[in-house]
């Protein structure tokens, strides 16, 4: 039961050690496992696998009703299970897809209000709502605009300036 524990733990310290130091064996190792270590024989799935064979085939092998070998056995199906499992959770991991970042371009339509009086002349500043959040803006309009008037963003001038105009209802 001895050697199914210090395989059990050797493996949950090889997880450990493979979420700390991601990435480290395989720069040191320069390139020669190019690709080795990225599916099935990644650090984590080989954490898995031999984690869950030594306490898999530890918890058999106490409960007292069978030998060794069937202990070995049924840890080495545990085992696979694990590391395809961890495989498989990996891969999903590494398929998310977070959503498109927002662009400038994507204010025009947008309606806010008017903060700071835009003159004809000159700047003024609007609030918008965009992507969820509240975001004040240097504006600029063809007509002036007075505090507290809706308007809609007719084009981005830059990071930190719009075009508006005035919504009448």
């Amino acid at each position: 039961m001895g050697v199914f524990l210090g395989l059990g733990i050797a493996g949950v310290v090889l997880l450990v050690l493979s979420l700390v130091f991601d990435g480290v064996l395989e720069g040191l190792l320069g390139g020669v496992v190019d690709g080795l270590l990225d599916g099935l024989l990644s650090l984590p799935v080989i954490a898995g696998f031999v984690s869950m064979l030594g306490f898999t085939g530890a918890l058999v092998l106490g409960t007292g009703w069978a030998g060794a070998g069937v202990a070995a056995a049924a840890g080495v199906v545990a085992g696979l299970a694990a590391g395809w499992l961890t495989w498989k959770l990996s891969r999903s991991l590494m398929r998310d897809q977070t959503a498109r970042t927002p662009r400038g371009t994507d204010l025009v339509g947008v309606s806010g209000a008017v903060v700071t009086a835009i003159p004809a002349d000159g700047y003024g500043e609007v609030l918008l709502r965009w992507c969820g959040q509240p975001v004040k803006l240097a504006a600029k309009s063809a007509t002036p605009v007075e505090r507290g008037a809706e308007v809609w963003v007719e084009a981005t001038l830059s990071s930190t300036a719009v075009t508006v105009r005035r919504v009448d209802r």
